[in-house]
C-alpha cells in the first residue's frame, strides 16, 4: 500500500509525523510526503521541515491519502492544486484519511457531503459548511473515508486503518513495536475533561 502525505506550510508536524511513523513501520506499506513541488516544507511552529520527496503530479493515485491538518490549513481551502489533487487521489484510493483541521480539506475538497466528520474540537463546528455533520468522536470511518480528531488522534487513527486495511495482528504488532500505550500525566486531553477555563488557554497556543 502507497500512503501519501500532503504537507503545506504550517501544517501540524504530528498530524503527519504520527500517522506516517505507523503506516511506515507497517510491512509492504510504503509512506511518501507530497507538496506541490518537492522540497521542505516548515511546520506550524517554524522551527521543523518535512521534506517532500515527490509533487502531487509525481503521485496523483496512491492507495491512501493522509491529510494532516494544522493553522496553515486555512490558508489553503482555496487551493485548487491541493484539493484538485485531494479530489483525484480520492477517486482511486482505497482510503482517504486526515487528521485534525485536515478534514476541512476534505470538505472543501468535496468528499465530506452528507458524512459524519470529526476534527480538532475548535475548528469541528466548522465542518457544517461542507455538508458534515461534526460528531464528538476520536477516529470516525465512513466507508473509505476516515477523519480523526485533533493531532494526537493521527495516531489511533493510523492504527485503526492499519487494522482494517491489514488485519488487527498486523496494527497490534505495529502498535507494540512503537510502544503506544499511552498513560498521560493529566486527564485534560479533550473538552469533557478539561478544567474549566482551559480551552481559552489551550486556544492560545495554536492560533
Amino acid at each position: 500500500m502507497h500512503v501519501a502525505i500532503p504537507l503545506y506550510p504550517r501544517f501540524t508536524a504530528l498530524d503527519a509525523v504520527g500517522p506516517y511513523t505507523v503506516l511506515a513501520f507497517a510491512p509492504g506499506w510504503t509512506a511518501t510526503f507530497v507538496a506541490a513541488e518537492p522540497g521542505p516544507v516548515a511546520d506550524d511552529r517554524g522551527s521543523l521541515a518535512l521534506t517532500a520527496t515527490a509533487s502531487y503530479a509525481d503521485l496523483p493515485e496512491p492507495d491512501v491519502v493522509v491529510v494532516p491538518g494544522g493553522i496553515g490549513t486555512f490558508d489553503v481551502l482555496a487551493d485548487e492544486a491541493l484539493l484538485g489533487w485531494i479530489r483525484h487521489a480520492h477517486e482511486h484510493a482505497s482510503w482517504t484519511t486526515s487528521v485534525c483541521s485536515g478534514s476541512l480539506l476534505l470538505g472543501a475538497a468535496g468528499l465530506l457531503d452528507g458524512l459524519r466528520a470529526t476534527s480538532h474540537w475548535a475548528v469541528a463546528g466548522m465542518l457544517r459548511q461542507y455538508g458534515a455533520e461534526p460528531v464528538d468522536e476520536r477516529v470516525v470511518v465512513q466507508g473509505r473515508v476516515v477523519t480523526a480528531a485533533g493531532v494526537s488522534a493521527g495516531i489511533d487513527m493510523a492504527l485503526e486503518l492499519l487494522g482494517r486495511a491489514g488485519g488487527e495482528e498486523a496494527a497490534q504488532a505495529v502498535q507494540l513495536a512503537i510502544e503506544y500505550d499511552p498513560q498521560p500525566p493529566f486527564d485534560a486531553g479533550s473538552l469533557r475533561t478539561a478544567p474549566a477555563g482551559l480551552a481559552d488557554r489551550a486556544l492560545h497556543l495554536i492560533t
